[in-house]
């Protein structure tokens, strides 16, 4: 079986307070982009490990046992300790530490692979329920359409968001931000307006209201990022925001722009959705 996990980008993002369980409470509506990853999951036919596991594309780094695709297995074989071994190649295309979710969408995509493949009969509220279990941004993906996230990002709602009539241009700087840096920069705070509330204007008054609380610090330790979102307006954005805690950039723009890739940053990877 094979599958292409896409990814996402965050429509404002506020941090709300830090609960007493470390996390923190947030709003957001993630928005889902076709930029994808490649999954293929076989059964494997010899004795040898349980998941013998591949990747190519972007390098993947650090060791397996921590790949969230390797976590999603070993999470459902507790509950179905009948889940046979296999083999799993992940094709790597989605930038990594980007504000993306690549990484979670690969284990979710995985949850749910295996769940058809293996006919495991889990409801989509239990895919749910186990991919909290792998990591804040992973339920998202199990919907997989724009939704309202609150809580620390599980406590989803379908949206009503619809992008198709634009043209969304991703900007990728190649520098990884620690996410963990990136809330440790940030005083969480109560919002007088609701993003739910904003993103349900018309898209021009985005620009005005629209707000991604890690912006601030990350921009101030990387001026870049903050040159190429004022970059994309001057391309004619209607709307421009780093996604996530970063550091790739998303511009929204009128269908067929012709957008011209910037001078002064000659590394930067730019996809068209």
């Amino acid at each position: 079986m094979i599958q292409f996990p896409n990814c996402k980008i965050n429509l404002g993002l506020s941090i709300l307070e830090k609960r007493t369980d470390g996390y923190h409470e947030l709003e957001t509506v993630f928005y889902p982009i076709a930029l994808n990853d490649v999954v293929e999951i076989l059964p494997a036919h010899h004795n040898a490990a349980l998941v013998t596991f591949t990747h190519t594309g972007i390098p993947v780094p650090g060791s397996t046992e921590h790949n969230l695709c390797i976590k999603a297995y070993y999470l459902l074989r507790k509950d179905f300790p009948t889940l046979p071994p296999i083999q799993m190649h992940l094709h790597k295309n989605i930038p990594m530490g980007a504000g993306l979710g690549g990484g979670s969408s690969d284990g979710t995509t995985v949850l749910k692979m295996l769940n058809e493949q293996f006919g495991l009969l889990l409801t989509n509220q239990q895919l749910i329920d186990y991919a909290t279990q792998l990591g804040s941004d992973c339920p998202f993906f199990v919907f997989d359409k724009a939704c309202h996230a609150k809580g620390r990002g599980e406590i989803l709602s379908p949206f009503d968001c619809d992008l198709s009539n634009y043209q969304i241009i991703l900007l990728h700087p190649g520098i990884h931000i620690s996410t963990a840096w990136a809330f440790g920069q940030l005083k969480p705070h109560a919002k007088e307006k609701s993003i739910a509330t904003i993103v349900a204007q018309p898209i021009n008054t985005w620009k005005a209201e629209l707000i991604n609380d890690f912006e601030a610090p990350v921009f101030e330790a990387h001026p870049i990022l903050s040159e190429l979102k004022d970059y994309c307006y001057e391309q004619t954005a209607i709307y421009a925001s780093m996604s996530g805690s970063g550091s790739s950039l998303f511009g929204i723009f009128p269908k067929d722009i012709h957008f011209e890739k910037p001078s002064f940053h000659d590394a930067l990877r730019i996809d068209i959705i």
